[in-house]
């Protein structure tokens, strides 16, 4: 194949199997990268220790893995909720996200972490849609400084309706992204997630291109890529003629067919669109 995208997949799929027989299984598949969902480690990310942090990266690297971020940041602890209007659980939130900010910087370099978490982040406690999404901005602008200083970059994620009610397109996110005005805040694009757009994905993928550092692949209705009919390659002729350097990162809603069925089907499909690039 002349030309390649970065793959990578998020090792959620892999429930219930150790961190290194997952790492085996992604290296064995073909993917160089993998996100890690903070709540497969620990159930609080603060019980993480520095001798474990560097046990997983150390495993990640014998399967010649890079690490490329962390997704699903607020599944645990329980209850947090970024934007509600409750101060003291909106600090204990936040904490939380920098708690992340510095377990992502420390499993390797120039991480991501893809900020989606529609139950933490959605209006609740008799909050508008406009005073959640204040709250949100508010936090990103708290958080930044470290950040940029940890070399962690926030991703403001687009998320349809029907998982939550703030950000639900990209021109709202790149929106968010503009005010908070911090190198370490960016967003991304996720085939799954972008129910909500009125324009072809492509477009909107060309238009937003600069402030995307990241992307999700998934069929709309959340099964591997190949199972459904989602226009994968005119997203990926986009990103080629753009020169994307960041990471292809498989993340699917349906585990029923199993790790290695998903893991593998998905990236030999992909790789087959790709080879058909203009």
């Amino acid at each position: 194949m002349s030309f390649r995208f970065r793959q990578a997949i998020c090792n959620e799929v892999f429930e219930k199997w150790t961190f290194a027989d997952t790492c085996r299984a992604i290296h064995r598949a073909g993917y160089t990268g993998m996100e890690i969902s903070p709540f497969t480690l620990a159930e609080d990310p603060k019980t993480i220790t520095a001798a474990q942090r560097k046990q997983y990266r150390d495993i990640m690297a014998a399967e010649s893995l890079t690490f490329v971020g962390l997704h699903w940041l607020m599944v645990s602890p329980k209850g947090l909720h970024v934007t509600t209007p409750d101060d003291a659980l909106r600090q204990r939130s936040w904490d939380h996200i920098r708690t992340l900010i510095d377990l992502c910087a420390d499993l390797g370099p120039d991480g991501i972490m893809v900020f989606g978490s529609p139950a933490q982040r959605s209006t609740t406690g008799g909050s508008s849609v406009r005073d959640a999404t204040r709250r949100w901005i508010d936090g990103f602008h708290a958080v930044k400084k470290q950040a940029e200083e940890r070399g962690v970059t926030i991703l403001v994620e687009a998320l349809p309706k029907s998982a939550s009610d703030v950000c639900n397109t990209l021109a709202e996110a790149v929106a968010i992204v503009d005010e908070v005005n911090s190198p370490a805040v960016r967003t991304m694009f996720d085939t799954h997630n972008a129910e909500d757009e009125t324009e072809p994905h492509p477009a909107i993928v060309d238009r937003y291109f600069p402030y995307i550092r990241h992307i999700h692949v998934n069929e709309m209705d959340g099964r591997y890529p190949g199972t459904g009919n989602y226009d994968f390659r005119a997203v990926f002729q986009v990103l080629k003629r753009r020169n994307y350097a960041h990471w292809i990162s498989l993340e699917v809603f349906d585990f029923k067919p199993g790790p290695v069925e998903i893991a593998e089907r998905s990236l030999r499909y992909l790789e087959s669109q790709i080879a058909r690039l203009d």
